[in-house]
């Protein structure tokens, strides 16, 4: 093993893939989904990777280069996962510390822990004091916005497809009551043993959302998720106060900082932030001891093989979002069980690229 990893050149590669079950989300239709490969290379040897996943396709014209940027300034340097996010945001301060500035130092963060759990041999989870085992997981692979039977009959695909005893649902139908149909016959469909959670994907208005959550409060769900505009912390707080179901906000936040805030306004009563916008995993366990110390429940966004990791040594942990959109480009998938992911007993995270695959999705930009 050696004592350390000197960084020799990170490379990043554009992939676009056809989502299986299309996003139809009330703000937006996704139909292709962008990924950006990274390798971090090292003069030992060690390779450390991750992936983005940046929701536009265009956007990997500057994320790619932004990398490519940071592997310049960076070469040379102790592959030091904390040091290495610091200097790579404080880069790019004058641009700003949200946004794509963020998105390009969180990618190289996951790929510096992944090398740094490789070179000592250990599992990630391992790495930050946890165990390796499986993480409570549900299924958000579907259930867009579709008609009321044809989400119900994809919900019982959705809970076969791993066993799992959880399901997330999108809402924000024209008509309030197309809404409460869906939830109707998904919740026929699936039993009442099932946990359901509902996400309108920022997608109401306040006005909007106090009636519609309202009309929700009582059909039993786990959370309602961003009804309304992801910064209208003030909004999330008055439909915490006022509902009994927990709102769950967090996927939007740029770092551990704005996460704090939205507990401190009492904005939510659980987080949920997402890899590529807390700050890869130094962001996320920044954000997981703000968590702790306040008691709220932490749930992971997108990126389910380093969120199951990082998961292992969270206080508050609570529960993985299960996407499997980057896998056609994996080598080894996780495998969902019971509704549990399992971590494979690898040293790193255990990510390995199709090389086939990744060639016939390459993207030009």
């Amino acid at each position: 093993m050696p004592e350390s990893l000197t960084l020799r050149e990170i490379k990043a590669r554009p992939v676009v893939l056809k989502l299986r079950r299309p996003v139809v989300a009330r703000i937006v239709t996704i139909l292709e989904w962008p990924i950006i490969l990274i390798d971090l290379m090292t003069e030992e040897g060690i390779v450390g990777r991750s992936y983005l996943e940046p929701y536009i396709v265009k956007s990997m014209r500057y994320l790619v280069p932004a990398l490519h940027d940071l592997s310049e300034l960076l070469r040379g340097r102790c592959v030091a996962p904390v040091e290495l996010f610091e200097v790579a945001r404080k880069s790019l301060h004058f641009v700003g510390y949200e946004g794509l500035s963020m998105i390009a130092a969180s990618g190289l963060d996951m790929a510096a822990w992944d090398a740094l759990a490789k070179a000592a041999n250990k599992p990630l989870c391992v790495l930050l004091g946890g165990t390796v085992g499986a993480v409570r997981s549900y299924n958000s692979n579907g259930l867009w916005l579709k008609e009321p039977a044809a989400v119900a009959a994809e919900a019982l695909e959705l809970r076969h497809e791993g066993g799992f005893s959880a399901l997330k649902l999108r809402l924000g139908r024209s008509d309030p009551r197309d809404d409460l149909a869906t939830l109707d016959a998904v919740r026929k469909a699936v039993g009442d043993g099932m946990h359901l959670m509902v996400d309108y994907n920022q997608g109401l208005n306040l006005a909007e959302a106090i009636e519609r959550c309202h009309m929700v409060d009582d059909r039993g769900l786990d959370w309602i998720e961003e009804p309304v505009v992801y910064d209208n912390l003030d909004g999330h707080a008055q439909l915490a106060a006022e509902l009994k179901t927990p709102i769950q906000i967090g996927e939007n936040f740029y770092g551990p900082r704005e996460m704090y805030k939205a507990i401190q306004k009492k904005a939510c009563d659980l987080v949920m932030p997402d890899f590529m916008r807390i700050g890869g995993v130094t962001g996320w366990m920044r954000a997981a001891a703000i968590a702790g110390a306040a008691g709220v429940p932490i749930s992971t966004h997108l990126y389910p093989e380093v969120a199951a990791h990082v998961m292992r040594a969270t206080e508050t942990a609570h529960w993985l979002e299960w996407q499997d959109w980057a896998d056609p480009i994996l080598l080894n998938p996780y495998e969902i069980k019971d509704g549990m992911l399992q971590i494979p007993d690898v040293h790193g995270v255990g990510l390995e690229w199709d090389e086939k695959a990744v060639a016939s999705h390459l993207a030009s930009l």
